[in-house]
């Protein structure tokens, strides 16, 4: 395999907390490795669309610190036809670009797999994303971010929860994966967490509350992941209200838990992905995934990312109904 020269760098799908500190360690990682470098704005959409943005060190700078991402990000339905990757692979080619590097979640590499099977081009997917739900990495970035962010929600929303003696119903995000959920609901000393994985069980809930009631608990909090029960968290909390008629409110977080300065564990986890990622396509490495293992780096053929399940950490239940008790 002849030797990389120039790779590009895209950001897809949505957006995570240290996406800027994974593009920043890709850019210098490629110029240490005397590489050219040149960024695709708007993921995808920008690959087709030919929009492209030379990269140096000084183009990455002040940027660790950001959230969101300065190539910015799009979801794009032309990439995932054979026309769409035709055109973007012939941008690539009309600037030379030997090697993609593109920093998303399962969607993204669902397309970058097709480019490198289709076309031949050497490429390298970074997981971000805050879902958490990619298999063969046990940290995704964003993820503990987006946690924080949620926690920290939660934690304002107990003092209102308290003050009324309200059930408060949280939604967090999360549409297949209950990974926010589980952590932050653990974390913010939920009385209940509702999660994709599980079943939804009313009578279960409805137990709970009645329960903490009888011990002399006047306020709750649940942890809905949006994708549990069609209609969320509204969901759920009338389905309860009509069994026990509470004082409660309904909270969905949102696109919040998308943004805001990366925690250190997100900066240190992107740069180091993003030095790994460069590190692979320069070993002549293809149709991978930069991921983690505790702090060790591993790579990962990509269709294993979809085509294994990510399991959640079921134990985390058990012990939010321990210490909720």
């Amino acid at each position: 395999m002849a030797a990389v020269r120039h790779i590009a760098v895209l950001t897809s799908g949505g957006d995570a907390p240290g996406m800027n500190a994974a593009t920043r360690a890709i850019v210098r990682t490629a110029l240490a490795e005397g590489l050219e470098i040149t960024g695709v704005v708007r993921g995808y959409t920008g690959l087709i669309a030919g929009d492209f943005r030379p990269l140096n060190a000084r183009s990455v700078s002040n940027i660790i610190q950001l959230g969101g991402t300065i190539l910015k990000t799009s979801r794009n339905k032309e990439f995932f036809e054979p026309e769409g990757r035709a055109k973007a692979v012939a941008n690539l080619r009309e600037r030379g670009i030997d090697g993609l590097i593109v920093v998303g979640g399962d969607g993204s590499f669902k397309g970058l797999h097709a480019l490198t099977t289709e076309h031949g081009i050497r490429a390298v997917g970074v997981p971000g994303t805050i879902d958490n739900d990619i298999y063969g990495t046990d940290a995704t970035i964003g993820f503990a971010t987006a946690v924080n962010t949620a926690l920290e929600s939660i934690d304002k929303i107990r003092d209102t929860s308290s003050s009324h003696d309200r059930v408060f119903f949280i939604e967090v995000m999360g549409r297949s994966s209950g990974a926010i959920a589980l952590l932050v609901g653990l974390a913010g000393g939920a009385e209940g967490i509702i999660i994709p994985e599980m079943p939804f069980d009313i009578d279960g809930l409805c137990e709970t509350l009645r329960v903490g009631r009888e011990r002399g608990k006047e306020s709750f909090i649940i942890v809905v992941a949006e994708g549990a029960v069609d209609g969320g968290a509204k969901t759920v909390a009338e389905l309860v209200q009509e069994r026990l008629h509470l004082n409660y409110r309904v909270s969905i977080l949102g696109h919040v838990q998308r943004g805001g300065s990366p925690t250190s564990y997100d900066r240190a986890l992107a740069s180091q992905l993003g030095v790994a990622a460069v590190e692979a396509i320069v070993a002549g490495e293809t149709d991978v995934m930069a991921g983690v293992d505790g702090w060790e780096t591993r790579l990962v053929p990509l269709p294993e990312t979809w085509e294994k399940k990510k399991e959640v950490n079921l134990d985390f239940l058990r012990t939010t109904a321990i210490t909720a008790s």
